[in-house]
């Protein structure tokens, strides 16, 4: 609530709070590269002042990022209030590489650093800036906690923080000061005053309903079916594998460049969408580190989540609102080309029967009804169900080149959080033409997670040989 000295989350956003109360880190980490260009000083290294400067002045677009998380009294939900010890130096950090540094040595630093926790007690996000690596080039490693941003307005930050242009000029930001949590009290009368406020909305979409029955009811026979085949996907729970068992604290991270031209080209050539290709690619490559584990893939129900952003035209709010389809990849079959085309047939059915709109309204419900309980509860079931094998998420980047005081990004990898009784998390981008695929692996469960990127590479080799085939 906005105007009382706090915040409160969403359903959704407290949901990751309440995966990291369970052990499980919920921060997303993004490894960008740069070219350090105008940034590098001589014999000084980077100028870590000047880029402490630039996004100290870019925070205002991003208010919750000089807020801290503290808990309502009663009923303990977690909110933002103002953090009036907020101190650039504690997000703006810098490290180093022995130089020079080349990508297996960033690769390692970058999961040691993933696999700290952010300390809540402080805005939940760091940025460590680390020099010396190979020609010329320096990399961030972003740590951004999930109950502040989800992939798609993680993108809205990276863009906001840098610029098309080379640009390097910094604009001062306007004069921020915290204000005052309130009291215990305050706390109380405003939670009481927001359940009204939760109640008016219900009756407000309400009135919405009762003004266009005959769309209203198309929405609800559509939601229907959305949520009868999300309940179908809970309850049935996929196959254990060897990526699937309790995780730790501890990270690799690995990455690599698919080529976004031949992605596009087998999108085209087979007749499907590109998060088709690119499911497909990761079916054939969890084939393969399967069966180099020698483990038996006949029937296997190896299923992935995937986000879905459920943002309406003009929404630039930062919180978390995404829905899940669940598909079950054909890792059992060996053609590359029907491995295409089971995955097609899910996601059209997953896009007619609304599969997204499951989740959808379970958040709306759980925010209209003012209480943390169902956001609670579904922390809960989720981690007991654990009805997916794997988390596969791919996101547009930006089109053309952008620069962060004038040097320019080459690279850009985003990571995601492991969660319960899951060891691989796979994400993508789009920029420059290329796909940057992150990868996060549990450091005991995935020891051979630079082998599974290379069998990303070969499974779309073999999907590219598949249809050059056709032709």
């Amino acid at each position: 609530m906005e105007g009382k000295g706090y915040e409160r989350l969403s359903a959704q956003d407290s949901t990751f709070v309440r995966f990291e109360a369970q052990g499980s880190h919920s921060h997303i980490t993004a490894v960008a590269i740069f070219d350090a260009g105008p940034l590098l000083r001589a014999q000084h290294g980077l100028d870590l002042g000047r880029l402490r400067d630039h996004i100290a002045s870019r925070l205002h677009l991003f208010p919750r990022y000089r807020k801290r998380m503290v808990h309502t009294p009663i009923q303990g939900h977690p909110v933002w209030v103002d953090d009036d010890r907020f101190d650039i130096s504690h997000h703006v950090i810098r490290a180093g590489l022995p130089a020079p540094g080349g990508e297996d040595e960033l690769k390692d630093l970058a999961g040691r650093l993933s696999s700290q926790p952010l300390d809540l007690e402080r805005p939940g996000w760091q940025m460590w800036f680390v020099e010396g690596l190979e020609n010329g080039r320096f990399a961030l490693v972003a740590k951004i906690h999930h109950s502040l941003v989800d992939g798609v307005s993680g993108i809205g930050v990276l863009t906001a923080l840098l610029s098309p242009t080379q640009e390097s000029e910094i604009e001062p930001g306007p004069t921020w000061e915290p204000a005052p949590a309130p009291s215990g009290l305050g706390y109380l009368v405003d939670g009481i005053a927001e359940m009204g406020d939760s109640a008016l909305a219900a009756a407000q979409s309400l009135g919405t309903v009762l003004r266009n029955p005959v769309r209203a009811l198309d929405e609800v026979v559509g939601s229907a079916s959305g949520v009868l085949a999300t309940f179908e996907d809970l309850i049935r729970r996929p196959a254990d594998t060897p990526f699937n068992a309790r995780s730790g604290q501890q990270r690799r991270l690995e990455w690599l460049d698919l080529d976004m031209a031949t992605l596009r080209d087998l999108r085209k050539h087979l007749n499907g969408s590109l998060n088709d290709v690119v499911l497909t690619v990761v079916a054939g490559a969890v084939r393969r580190r399967l069966r180099g584990r020698d483990v038996e893939l006949h029937d296997l129900d190896f299923r992935v989540s995937i986000p879905v952003d459920t943002r309406r035209a003009g929404d630039d709010n930062l919180a978390n609102k995404v829905s899940t389809w669940f598909i079950s990849l054909p890792v059992s079959e060996p053609d590359p080309r029907q491995r295409f085309e089971a995955v097609k047939t899910q996601t059209r059915r997953c896009r007619r029967r609304r599969a997204d709109k499951a989740f959808e309204l379970f958040w709306q419900l759980a925010d209209w009804s003012g209480s943390s309980i169902l956001a609670t509860r579904f922390a809960d079931v989720a981690s007991f169900l654990k009805p997916y094998n794997l988390l596969v998420t791919n996101v547009r980047g930006p089109s053309v080149p952008i620069y962060l005081l004038g040097a320019p990004l080459l690279a850009f990898y985003p990571t995601l959080p492991l969660f319960e009784n899951q060891g691989l998390a796979i994400a993508v981008l789009t920029y420059q033409g290329k796909l940057h695929v992150g990868l996060t692996g549990d450091w005991d469960l995935l020891p051979d997670l630079g082998d599974f990127a290379e069998d990303l590479r070969v499974a779309m080799a073999e999907l590219a040989q598949t249809a050059e085939q056709k032709l």
